[in-house]
């Protein structure tokens, strides 16, 4: 079993009584409804906070590609004008996003994959959730190598152009693998060691992202008889044959719901 990694803390503070749980949006132009369906939701939602668990975007390889009038610089805008609290976690397609980008958009940086919300009596681990497939063995050793310091300064200090021509040849590269493997291969999470997570972190719910098959798992209980689960947020695709966008509502009681997103669709 991988190790437990260090846990990040979320401390919610006490105005907090709702908060949206939202990822796998993979924002990109050739998806203008899906675009326009978080828009609306970040404008309209009556939450506390929205927390992005994760590949908002489809791609991005450097803040210097949020330039004036870009699709990235219209999504900044869009997290700008958001009422709510934000917080995000970087995920395999958006890992590059920079602490600077966030900071000027009002988004608290997640930078601690997983973390731990601490809101009132309730204690919850988010993770994007690409550290529980461990079974994409090649993916764990790309990602072990993308998420390094020398790696991302050296990418960085390519010409743009040149980082968004390697980016369309990873997505492509990407696509072409997943469309030749069954998903069960490469997109399940390791439930053990999902509920070692939230024993290390005294937790008993788990929320992540990623693998794009929204539903709760219950992992059995912990010492004291707390069930311990495990919840998978949707991906979203208004655009797609199969459409699909949740978000997932949490209240201070404990209470949670999934939800589609608030506003026209």
């Amino acid at each position: 079993m991988a190790a437990v990694p260090p846990f990040g803390v979320l401390h919610a503070p006490e105005h907090w009584r709702t908060v949206d749980l939202i990822s796998d949006l993979h924002l990109k132009p050739e998806e203008p409804a899906t675009f326009e369906a978080w828009a609306q939701h970040m404008r309209r939602t009556p939450a506390d906070a929205v927390i992005i668990l994760g590949d908002l975007f489809e791609v991005w390889v450097g803040d210097d590609g949020a330039t004036p009038g870009s699709f990235e610089a219209r999504c900044g805008q869009v997290l700008q004008d958001c009422r709510a609290d934000l917080a995000f976690m970087r995920g395999n397609r958006d890992f590059l996003v920079g602490g600077d980008f966030l900071a000027r958009h009002r988004v608290r940086d997640l930078a601690d994959d997983p973390t731990v919300l601490e809101w009132g009596a309730q204690r919850i681990v988010l993770s994007h959730g690409d550290l529980l497939c461990t079974a994409d063995t090649a993916y764990q050793q790309f990602r072990q190598q993308v998420r390094g310091a020398d790696w991302q300064r050296a990418f960085l200090a390519r010409p743009l152009a040149e980082r968004q021509a390697i980016a369309r040849q990873m997505r492509e590269h990407s696509e072409a693998r997943h469309a030749a493997t069954a998903p069960a291969d490469y997109a399940q999470t390791d439930a053990a060691l999902a509920r070692q997570w939230l024993l290390q972190a005294h937790a008993s719910t788990l929320i992540h992202g990623h693998t794009h098959q929204p539903a709760d798992h219950a992992l059995g209980q912990d010492a004291e008889g707390r069930a311990l689960t495990c919840v998978v947020l949707s991906d979203w695709h208004i655009d797609a044959g199969t459409r699909r966008a949740q978000v997932l509502r949490l209240r201070a009681d404990g209470a949670r719901a999934r939800q589609p997103p608030d506003g026209p669709q």
